[in-house]
């Protein structure tokens, strides 16, 4: 009974494949949604001031980041919670394909999600003068929030034993 068991809660890991199927039809869609901010910047180029420009410009490396950390949590989390990538010999590996572990991968999200929220906050800099201080004082409170969690899950990580340590 007991070897029933741990079987199928094994083989339940296999209910996650869905979830990344999901993630990588939300990059197709990210994808074009970059397209669609990208052309719609080439078309109102004329028109835009510097600030409006530099604003957009924000907006698709925001779209960038956000599609990078989709990547990285489909492939990272398939390969360590799934199953390995069997890849041909020779094929275009990812450098850091088999080395995310779980505590990796949440700093990885949470470095990214600082990096999302930096460029909020600029954005919000930007426009300082349409956006009320009680907002930006908040935007900066949350902004520091993610900060010092990510410093502190960065120290847990660093304190926790190596692997192959006990």
């Amino acid at each position: 009974m007991e070897r029933v068991i741990e079987t199928i809660l094994y083989q339940s890991r296999w209910l996650l494949v869905p979830l990344y199927f999901g993630l990588a039809v939300l990059l197709l869609l990210l994808s074009a949604t970059f397209v669609r901010e990208l052309w719609y910047l080439a078309l109102q180029f004329e028109t835009l001031t510097q600030t409006d420009v530099i604003l957009a410009i924000l907006a698709l490396i925001d779209l960038a980041l956000v599609g990078s950390l989709v990547v990285m949590m489909v492939i990272s989390g398939y390969e360590n919670f799934v199953s390995r990538f069997d890849l041909a010999e020779g094929a275009d590996r990812l450098s850091w394909l088999g080395k995310l572990d779980a505590g990796s991968l949440k700093l990885k999200v949470a470095s990214s999600i600082v990096a999302i929220s930096s460029i909020h906050l600029l954005k919000s800099f930007m426009n300082i003068e349409k956006v009320p201080n009680d907002k930006l004082l908040w935007l900066v409170i949350l902004h520091m929030t993610f900060v010092v969690s990510t410093l502190l899950m960065a120290v847990v990580e660093k304190m926790a034993p190596s692997k192959g340590q006990p």
